[in-house]
């Protein structure tokens, strides 16, 4: 492949010291670290790629519990272009001084942390092993190993939530030295701990919807700007990687549950860990990338969607549908300015109900 549009490479990590009680994605135990064997079996799918990637994503899981020689040997392995981005998820609890200068020392350029809540109880109540001190401790060291990209994130309308825990929050991570932060509402899924068992005091949808646009409004203040409905940055500091998704370029991704988009056509591992590293389990085909999608991702973004790129694409809008948008802009839902149409906050709390009349 010589393609020279952006291009990305996802490494799922789906080993956790703890699954917490909200969290739906695919996990395994692995509170001793990341099998060899699974590195191995990463490095076995790398060396089949012909592509240098832009970006490269550890996520998971917790890709913290890579031990920095594991992580050097996958982005070697990724062959990535000089200046891309590489980027780690990684738990306050699960990292030190040193593994967090290892995994600078190997590449990684950009460290992000699950911090949540700088609220202990909270953060119990969730199933984190970490404390708000602990998530400080951790940024510091990040400042120390040359981490110039630190990311944060924050959920909203937890049980007994309050704008005064969010204020905390942002404030911990501000202090932090976080250039980005990731800001997003509790949705309680099945299969999690909490939707077996709800927790007491959780918000309403109009309660959420406030939560939400009072972030928004705090995030700004504090000089994050947004730039899709659940993240925010400094000016220049943008997540580059989730940007690939979000304007429908291509990535591929490597692991258990990983998902792809290359070539207009999405694929997904099985999510079964021993059958990956045996190397009985294949990437299967999920359907093609569809102007639908486009717009769905489009809208995501605060930027909006350029209605004659999503026409170029294939899409068309029917008049009750310019109708429509028409109304949304007089609610104060969106913009429309010239051929962008784009989503307020207000209108990206309702943006569900946006896309399905428009799409």
């Amino acid at each position: 492949m010589s393609k020279k549009e952006p291009f990305g490479i996802y490494i799922h990590i789906p080993y956790c010291k703890a699954k917490c009680r909200y969290c739906d994605f695919y996990s395994a135990p692995g509170a001793r670290g990341v099998p060899q064997s699974y590195v191995d079996a990463l490095l076995r799918e790398l060396a089949r790629n012909t592509r240098r990637p832009d970006t490269v994503y550890f996520g998971g899981g917790t890709p913290g519990l890579l031990s920095p020689a594991q992580v050097d040997a996958l982005i070697q392995a990724a062959a990535p272009l000089p200046g891309a981005e590489i980027t780690l998820e990684a738990n306050p609890d699960i990292v030190t001084s040193e593994t967090l200068r290892g995994f600078r020392a190997a590449g990684v350029t950009r460290i992000s942390f699950g911090v949540q809540s700088a609220d202990d109880a909270q953060l119990r109540r969730l199933g984190r092993t970490h404390t708000a001190a602990g998530a400080a401790q951790a940024l510091a060291w990040a400042r120390e190993a040359g981490f110039d990209e630190i990311c944060g994130d924050i959920m909203l309308a937890l049980p007994e939530y309050t704008n005064a825990e969010f204020d905390r929050t942002l404030a911990l991570l501000r202090d932090g030295g976080c250039t980005h932060i990731s800001a997003y509402l509790l949705k309680v899924e099945p299969g999690t701990a909490f939707y077996r068992s709800p927790p007491a005091g959780l918000p309403d949808g109009d309660a959420a919807a406030d939560f939400y646009l009072y972030a928004v409004q705090q995030l700004e203040a504090a000089g994050y700007r947004q730039y899709e409905i659940s993240n925010f940055a400094r000016p220049g500091h943008e997540g580059r990687h989730n940007l690939l998704y979000w304007n429908c370029n291509d990535y591929w991704g490597i692991g258990p549950a990983a998902h792809s988009c290359v070539d207009n056509v999405r694929r997904f591992w099985p999510g079964n860990v021993q059958g990956f590293i045996d190397g009985t389990i294949h990437e299967e085909i999920e359907g093609d990338c569809t102007v639908e999608d486009y717009l769905l991702m489009q809208l995501r973004l605060v930027s909006g969607l350029d209605i004659a790129e999503y026409e170029r694409r294939g899409g068309r809008f029917t008049a009750a549908q310019r109708a429509f948008m028409r109304q949304c802009v007089g609610h104060g839902y969106a913009v429309l300015d010239g051929n962008v149409f784009r989503l307020t906050p207000a209108g990206m709390v309702v943006q569900n109900a946006i896309l399905a009349e428009l799409m």
